[in-house]
């Protein structure tokens, strides 16, 4: 029986991102970004489709309304498409206002009905014409002066009104799958089958550290210019799966899980909270890192009010031996779904990356909490496919008991960490509130609480999941 240990005002609710629901990508002066043009791109999205259409959420915001205030949610956390607020995207480019209005209408739409805005100030859609104009995340001077005045823009129209801001969403997806892999917007990869242009052994890193140095610009700004008279707070959302060691007695597979964590979360929180780059990453790519400039540090270092974790699942982790690739992200390890007895670390999701492991969720909130001062964390994203969810008829997509499943274990994992590890947490945002375009496996993978009619003008349906979220969360919060 759950026993309630969350805090009277912890939030709880769901998340979205701006491309993978809005569609519109033209309406009233949306300019496009990376994914739109990704997404013309003969074989990047698995079933070839774009957000063109998505759920249509910029012409049904009463209807997500609608849907949260049925849910119960306190929260809902949702990205803004910087080219719909600022089309070409620079600090001397034209604000489009019809584009800034939409989301200051739906900010107040949101709060009149009682829920919580958090804001995504980038979830991946970085204005098209920026990439073109100067090469994107990897320019630093451009980028970070761009995106700076972008925050401002926003922070400005709504900071008096919002007081949860995310500057960005997994920084890592965006240096490793849009710079190295290549699987995701601007698709850069060394792999000239997949790319003309990329260098996955460099670029990832400079695209990572100029995220974080727009970050810790943004934040600045907010400080000194709006946390005062706001009172908001401001953090990053970092993703990071849990790790078990493929060989339990192996002390090199013990020691490539720090590694693998290292290379994944600290990569970008070590910065945040320490002012540098974890020793195993320095180790093994030398100058390949960007160096700390004292300015730069002093932006980034303690430039987070909260910590934002994204989380879904485990791996085990190998150890490699020998000199590894120029292009390895991993630490020189592998990442399997089966540990050297056969043991799955969890059930098969449509996600083949995605096996649920509610431990390992308590595990990580121990091990940041622990490692960056017990800092709060919002967690920002945590949700599950289902496997072959795609394929069953609506009636059977509605009784998706794997994910209320999937919600009541991690829900307690969550409370766990608060109760029994001492983890701050304040609260937490499941992914996602609707089936959406989920980027390169396009709509073939459903991860909402609510079934998406993509056929069927966008109605929405709620599942199972949608209607009991919310008793497990009544359950473990304390009453004021």
């Amino acid at each position: 029986m759950s026993t309630a240990v969350l805090p009277p005002d912890f939030l709880w609710g769901f998340a979205t991102a701006s491309y993978q629901i809005e569609g519109a990508p033209e309406q009233d002066g949306r300019g496009p970004s990376i994914w739109d043009t990704f997404c013309k791109i003969p074989g990047k999205i698995a079933d070839g489709s774009s957000g063109d259409v998505a759920c249509d959420s910029y012409n049904k915001t009463a209807e997500d309304i609608a849907l949260l205030k049925e849910t119960g949610a306190k929260a809902y956390r949702f990205s803004l498409s910087w080219s719909r607020v600022i089309p070409l995207g620079g600090r001397d480019d034209p604000v489009n206002e019809k584009g800034l209005n939409f989301y200051v209408k739906f900010v107040d739409d949101l709060i009149a009905a009682g829920i919580v805005p958090m804001v995504t100030l980038f979830h991946w859609d970085l204005p098209d014409n920026l990439d073109t104009r100067y090469g994107g995340l990897l320019n630093k001077k451009e980028f970070v002066a761009d995106y700076t005045n972008y925050a401002r823009v926003v922070f400005k129209a709504m900071g008096s009104k919002v007081k949860h801001w995310i500057t960005f969403n997994e920084p890592w997806c965006s240096s490793i799958l849009g710079y190295s892999t290549g699987l995701f917007a601007p698709g850069h990869t060394s792999d000239r089958t997949k790319s003309k242009v990329g260098d996955s052994s460099t670029e990832p890193w400079i695209a990572g550290h100029n995220l974080l140095v727009a970050h810790g610009s943004a934040v600045k700004v907010y400080r000194d210019e709006f946390k005062q008279k706001d009172g908001g707070e401001i953090g990053i959302t970092l993703n990071g799966d849990w790790v078990e060691p493929w060989d339990a007695s192996d002390p090199k597979d013990i020691e490539a899980c720090e590694r693998k964590l290292e290379f994944s979360i600290s990569w970008f929180a070590d910065p945040v909270y320490f002012g540098r780059y974890p020793e195993s990453m320095v180790a093994q790519l030398g100058d390949r890192l960007p160096a700390w400039t004292p300015e730069d540090k002093a932006l980034v270092q303690g430039s987070n009010d909260f910590y934002g974790m994204n989380h879904y699942c485990a791996n085990y982790i190998k150890h490699r031996t020998g000199t590894p690739e120029p292009e390895d992200f991993l630490g020189n390890l592998e990442t399997l779904f089966e540990n050297n007895e056969g043991k799955a670390i969890g059930p098969d999701t449509q996600s083949f990356w995605l096996k649920p492991h509610p431990i390992g969720f308590r595990k990580l909130m121990k091990w940041i909490s622990d490692r960056y001062g017990k800092p709060t964390i919002y967690v920002t994203e945590n949700g599950t496919s289902l496997k072959g969810e795609n394929d069953m008829t609506k009636g059977q997509i509605l009784e998706d008991d794997f994910r209320v499943e999937y919600f009541k274990n991690y829900s307690q994992a969550l409370a766990d960490a608060v109760s029994q590890d001492g983890v701050d947490c304040m609260g937490y945002m499941a992914w996602s509130l609707m089936d959406n375009f989920e980027w390169a496996e396009g709509y073939e993978t459903r991860f909402g609480v609510t079934y998406v009619d993509y056929t069927g003008g966008q109605k929405r349906y709620p599942k199972k999941s949608a209607k009991t979220i919310g008793k497990f969360f009544d359950a473990l919060i304390k009453k004021a």
